[in-house]
C-alpha cells in the first residue's frame, strides 16, 4: 500500500513538474548581461532581459515609429525645450508602489546623477522634470533635443521603483524593481536569470509564460543543439551557416530581421595607461588598417553573406548615410605605403574579443589581412562583462564590439564619438565633431540635421577612432511549439503575445 501511494505521489509530482515546465520559457542568450540596473546596463543582451523587466515611457513599432507604453500621449513645446507626457493610469511597480509623475522625475534625476550612469549623456540636454499632476509630467530641456523620444524608447525610458532604488543603493542591479510584465526572482552569474510573471501588470493578459529563464551560452552551435534537444524554447543569434539545418528540422523554426546594429573595431585613443601610442596617435596607421580589410570576405566567409557590409554607424541604405564617404575597397598597396610612411617598424596592437566563435573568426580574419600590409594584431579572448569593465577602465588597446543600433542616428553616434559620450570608452575627442553632433540634437529639420551629421562624419571617418565593419541581420530560432513572436529592427526580444503550446 505504501508503495502504491509512493507511486501515485511520484506520478502526481511528475504531472505537476510537467505543467510548470510548460509554463516556463527558457531563452538562450549569447552573453551573460552586465548590471540589470537599466541606468547602468551597457550590454545588448541586458536589453533582452530588461525588456521583460522594465517598461519604458515609449516603445517602437516594427516600422520604427514611436508607440505608447508607460506614457500614453506626448507633446513637444513649440520652442522644443520641453516634452509633456501623459502617463498610463493604474500602473504599479513590482514592489506595489504606484507609477506616477513623481516616479518619472525621480528616474530622470537618477539617470543624471547616478555614479557610472550610462544614460547621462543620452539625455544630456535634459535639465529636470516638473510634476504637473499625478499622471502628467513635463521634461525640461536646456536646449531643444530632437532624439529625446528615441532615448525614451530605450533604456533611458525604463522606469525603476524610487522606493526600491533608494533602499538598495549600489546593489539595486542585483534585485531590480521596475514596472514590466515580469518581475525579478533570482540571478546566478554566468548561469541563469529567472523572472516571474507580474500579477498586477497593466497588460498581463498579453503575456503568457509564467516564468522566463535566461541562460548565457556563448557558443552558437551549442545554443542551437540545446534548442533542438528541448532545453531552450528560444535562442538568439543562431549562425547564418546553420539556417539550412534549422529549416530541415520540423521541431524548430527561425526568423530574421534587418537590424539597426553595427559591428566595429574601437581604438583606445586617450583612456588610461593601456593607450597604444602608435595606433592612438597615428591616424595614418589606422587608415592602413582599414584599407587592409576586405569586409565582403568577412561577411561571406563567416556569415554566409547574411549581414551587410558597412563603414559608418548607419547602414548604406539609411537616409543618414554620408554618401561622400562610400565603402572603401581593400587596397593592399596603398596600405603598405601608409605603413612605410608611418616610420613604425612592425606596428602592433592587441584587440580584445569575447569568446563567441564567430567573433573570434572575425578578428582572426582581420589579423591575417592586417599582416599582409605589415600590421601585427595580437588577439586576447576575454569574458564579455570583464571586457566591458576593462573598456570603461581604459584597460584595452582595441576591441571588437557591436552596437545594437537606435532609430535616431544620435543614438548610434553621439554616445560613442562625442568627447563626454557615456559609451566613448576610447575617449576620442574632437571639438568640431562635438559641435556638429550637439547642434544636430537641437534641430528637427531633416536636411539641417543631415548636413551636420555629414560634417561630423567627414572628420571621424578620416580620423578613424572607430572602424565599422558590417551591419547585422538579427536571427532567432525557436521551438515549433512557440507562437506569436515578432522581431523588431532594434533586435530586442519582446514577449508580448508569445505563447507556448502544450
Amino acid at each position: 500500500m505504501l508503495r502504491r501511494i509512493g507511486l501515485f505521489a511520484a506520478i502526481a509530482l511528475a504531472v505537476h513538474l510537467g505543467s510548470a515546465s510548460a509554463q516556463t520559457l527558457r531563452i538562450g542568450l549569447q552573453d551573460d548581461p552586465d548590471s540589470l540596473d537599466p541606468h547602468l546596463n551597457y550590454s545588448f543582451v541586458g536589453r533582452h532581459v530588461l525588456a521583460s523587466l522594465c517598461d519604458k515611457l515609449v516603445d517602437i513599432g516594427t516600422d520604427q515609429s514611436f508607440v505608447p507604453q508607460l506614457a500614453t500621449a506626448w507633446a513637444i513645446a513649440t520652442d522644443g525645450k520641453s516634452l509633456t507626457l501623459k502617463l498610463r493610469p493604474g500602473v504599479k511597480f513590482h514592489d506595489g508602489e504606484p507609477f506616477n509623475a513623481a516616479a518619472v522625475k525621480y528616474n530622470i534625476d537618477r539617470m543624471k546623477s547616478l555614479q557610472g550612469s550610462r544614460r547621462s549623456s543620452e539625455i544630456a540636454p535634459v535639465s529636470g522634470a516638473e510634476i504637473i499632476d499625478d499622471l502628467t509630467v513635463k521634461v525640461i530641456m536646456a536646449t531643444p533635443f530632437a532624439p529625446l523620444l528615441a532615448q525614451f524608447a530605450d533604456r533611458a525610458g525604463m522606469m525603476v521603483s524610487p522606493k526600491a532604488a533608494e533602499a538598495a543603493g549600489a546593489q539595486f542591479g542585483n534585485h531590480v524593481v521596475c514596472a514590466g510584465p515580469y518581475k525579478f526572482v533570482e540571478r546566478v552569474i554566468l548561469d541563469r536569470i529567472v523572472l516571474e510573471k507580474f500579477a498586477d501588470y497593466w497588460a498581463k493578459d498579453q503575456y503568457f509564460p509564467e516564468r522566463v529563464v535566461f541562460t548565457a551560452v556563448q557558443d552558437p552551435t551549442v545554443r542551437l543543439s540545446q534548442l533542438k534537444a528541448g532545453q531552450f524554447g528560444f535562442i538568439e543569434r543562431p549562425l547564418p551557416t546553420d539556417i539550412d539545418s534549422i529549416k530541415s528540422d520540423a521541431r524548430i523554426a527561425y526568423v530574421g530581421v534587418t537590424s539597426l546594429a553595427y559591428q566595429s573595431v574601437i581604438f583606445n585613443i586617450a583612456n588610461g595607461p593601456k593607450v597604444n601610442p602608435i595606433f592612438s596617435k597615428n591616424a595614418k596607421l589606422r587608415e592602413a588598417f582599414e584599407l587592409a580589410i576586405d569586409r565582403e570576405a568577412i561577411v561571406n566567409v563567416i556569415f554566409s553573406g547574411a549581414h551587410r557590409v558597412g563603414n559608418q554607424p548607419v547602414p548604406p541604405n539609411s537616409p543618414w548615410y554620408a554618401k561622400a564617404f562610400p565603402l572603401p575597397q581593400r587596397d593592399v598597396a596603398k596600405a603598405r605605403k601608409l605603413v612605410s610612411e608611418s616610420g613604425v617598424a612592425d606596428p602592433t596592437f592587441t584587440i580584445l574579443v569575447p569568446p563567441q566563435p564567430e567573433r573570434q573568426q572575425v578578428v582572426q580574419m582581420l589579423q591575417v589581412m592586417a599582416k599582409e600590409v605589415g600590421i601585427t594584431i595580437k588577439i586576447q579572448v576575454i569574458e564579455f562583462v570583464t571586457m566591458l569593465r576593462q573598456m570603461a577602465e581604459g584597460n584595452f588597446e582595441a576591441v571588437l564590439l557591436g552596437w545594437s543600433g537606435r532609430v535616431d542616428p544620435d543614438g548610434n553616434i553621439h554616445n560613442w564619438l562625442s568627447c563626454k559620450g557615456s559609451s566613448n570608452d576610447g575617449k576620442y575627442c574632437n571639438a568640431e565633431v562635438d559641435q556638429a553632433l550637439n547642434k544636430a540634437r537641437e534641430i528637427t529639420d531633416f536636411a539641417e540635421r543631415k548636413a551636420l551629421y555629414d560634417q561630423a562624419a567627414a572628420i571621424y571617418l578620416t580620423e578613424r577612432p572607430i572602424i565599422y565593419l558590417y551591419h547585422d541581420t538579427w536571427l532567432y530560432s525557436f521551438s515549433a511549439k512557440l507562437d506569436g513572436f515578432t522581431p523588431y529592427p532594434d533586435g530586442i526580444i519582446r514577449l508580448r503575445g508569445v505563447k507556448l503550446k502544450s
